[in-house]
Formats: structure tokens, C-alpha cells, sequence
């Protein structure tokens, strides 16, 4: 029997994948994902963890028309996606992307 050449990787910090095409056409897009980084880095704050990856990806396939598709391992696990329209929602789709 030979060896498998799959390895498996444990990641140090939980992804959270935008889409880079969304955000690209909203308004302020580079402030949008650094209002999400911020805000994800504030929420993991005391805690001994690092806070999430923010990773830029293609298209994720929903392609909404004034949003951005975000995801994350807490949401991909419940089979979802989060559309982040403004910076006014980053809080409340933070909390919904860092695990309990």
C-alpha cells in the first residue's frame, strides 16, 4: 500500500472569507473590510486568541447587487452566508462569524 500525499493542516486563526468581486462594486470597499477586521480584532480582544484571518476570495455564487458576501467557519457550519451592505451591520455580522 503506498503512502498518502494528503497532509492535514491545523490553522492557528479561523478564516473569514469575503468576496473580493462584492467588494470591488460597493462604495468604500477597503473600509468596509478594515471596519471588519477592526471589529472582529476588538471582539476576540482579552481573550488569548488570535482574532480571525480576513481573507479576500472569488466569487462565492450569491452576487448580491449592493452587498458584500461574507463568510466564516461558524456560518459555513450552519450552511450560511452573510450579506454585509454597510458599515453599520459590521457588529452584528461580527458577532455572527466569531464561534461561541
Amino acid at each position: 500500500m503506498a503512502p498518502s500525499s494528503l497532509v492535514t493542516a491545523r490553522l492557528r486563526r479561523a478564516p473569514v472569507l469575503i468576496c473580493k468581486k462584492c467588494l470591488g462594486r460597493v462604495p468604500d470597499g477597503k473600509a468596509l473590510r478594515k471596519a471588519l477586521k477592526s471589529e472582529l480584532k476588538h471582539r476576540v480582544g482579552a481573550q488569548d486568541i488570535k482574532p480571525p484571518r480576513v481573507v479576500l476570495t472569488g466569487c462565492l455564487g450569491i452576487c448580491p447587487k449592493r452587498a458584500v458576501v461574507v463568510a466564516g467557519t461558524a456560518t459555513l457550519q450552519r450552511g450560511e452566508v452573510l450579506l454585509l451592505a454597510d458599515r453599520r451591520c459590521v457588529a452584528e455580522v461580527a458577532a455572527r462569524l466569531l464561534p461561541d
